[in-house]
């Protein structure tokens, strides 16, 4: 047998790393057909749901995918016909909310916002984000979701609840996420709106030393929730607006009330900026106050050690001939004057407010 070749550190190529694929079925989190705005028993694969309502001619699918790889993301736009640019936008994250046509399919990017509950003087996250991809079409909706905290499981049993809406079809499932999801933001604004007001009363009650890190923090966590939030504006007045898009004239009339909100939501947003940016500049004045206070207490405290500190550098100059040096009252005297100076030193700075 010959010699197998010596692969030493630096030589020779990497072999390839051979990745396992992972079932399509592994990232679906749900998959049913829907007629008439009741769901059919039974279980489906997004392949067999499919075959099934091109079958009847009717309803639709709505197919729940979690955090799929690429690979899983193309299985499913083969079987459904999406485009390969679309394909890329759900496999990437940090998308920025926005939406395009593919002929008859539309493709909706929608940024997630979760509040991390967290002490008020840390520095941690506060604003946790995520994503999700929705496409319709007349025979289907699909829910790309990325991220832990945006699940749609109470999303749907709540339209399964309410047959009269799910027959309106896809749109209406796009309606519900869109509403979710901008009711969430809501939810957030309110908690950090919260964070808002304690930090500006601990900023103004006298004598509370001021956590700037913190104020930072938040502000950086706002900035974060505005790119996330205003960007859908657009993506929303097109889907209430416009009669070219293939969304019912029915659900058009929902997702105004959607925009509405989420113009509602914005606005409290950027204000938040704002308001952020003018406690960030009360809190360095006031850290400038408290500055300046601690410093006329330590030129005070200097102040009254300098006369003992200059009295006994002049007797310490060991010169012969000096008033009181041999005196037997020299002593004593010496430290009444040093008392009564220090006294009056202390006591002119406190009524001034020095000390």
């Amino acid at each position: 047998m010959p010699p197998l070749p010596f692969r030493g550190r630096g030589t020779g190529s990497s072999p390839a790393v051979h990745r396992v694929p992972v079932p399509t079925a592994r990232a679906i989190v749900d998959c049913a057909v829907y007629v008439n705005g009741e769901r059919l028993p039974g279980r489906f694969t997004h392949q067999t749901a499919l075959a099934e309502v091109r079958s009847r001619g009717t309803g639709f699918v709505w197919l729940g995918l979690h955090d799929p790889d690429e690979a899983q993301m193309r299985d499913v736009a083969a079987a459904y016909g999406l485009h390969q640019l679309a394909v890329e936008i759900a496999t990437e994250r940090h998308q920025r909310p926005k939406l395009e046509r593919y002929d008859d399919t539309l493709l909706l990017v929608l940024r997630t916002v979760s509040y991390v509950e967290h002490d008020l003087h840390s520095v941690s996250e506060i604003v946790e984000t995520g994503q999700i991809v929705v496409f319709t079409a007349k025979e289907f909706v699909l829910a790309v979701r990325r991220g832990e905290h945006s699940g749609l499981v109470e999303l749907r049993r709540t339209l399964e609840a309410s047959p009269a809406q799910l027959a309106l079809g896809p749109g209406a499932v796009l309606h519900a996420i869109a509403d979710k999801i901008v009711d969430s933001y809501t939810a957030v604004a309110q908690s950090i709106e919260e964070d808002i007001d304690e930090m500006e009363e601990e900023v103004f009650t006298p004598r509370s030393r001021v956590g700037i890190e913190s104020i930072y923090q938040l502000k950086r966590e706002v900035v974060e929730l505005r790119r996330a939030v205003n960007p859908l504006a657009a993506p929303l007045q097109l889907l209430s607006r416009n009669a070219d898009l293939p969304v019912p004239k029915e659900v058009r009339r929902y997702l105004r009330d959607v925009a509405d909100n989420h113009t509602s939501v914005a606005e409290r947003i950027n204000d938040f900026d704002d308001a952020l940016s003018a406690l960030i500049s009360a809190a360095l004045a006031k850290v400038g106050v408290q500055q300046n206070t601690d410093m006329r207490k330590i030129s005070a405290w200097v102040a009254i050690a300098a006369v003992p500190t200059m009295i006994a550098g002049i007797y310490g100059m060991n010169f012969d001939h000096m008033p009181e040096l041999h005196q037997s009252w020299g002593y004593p005297a010496v430290w009444v004057v040093i008392v009564v100076s220090c006294s009056l030193l202390y006591v002119n700075f406190h009524r001034n407010d020095w000390l």
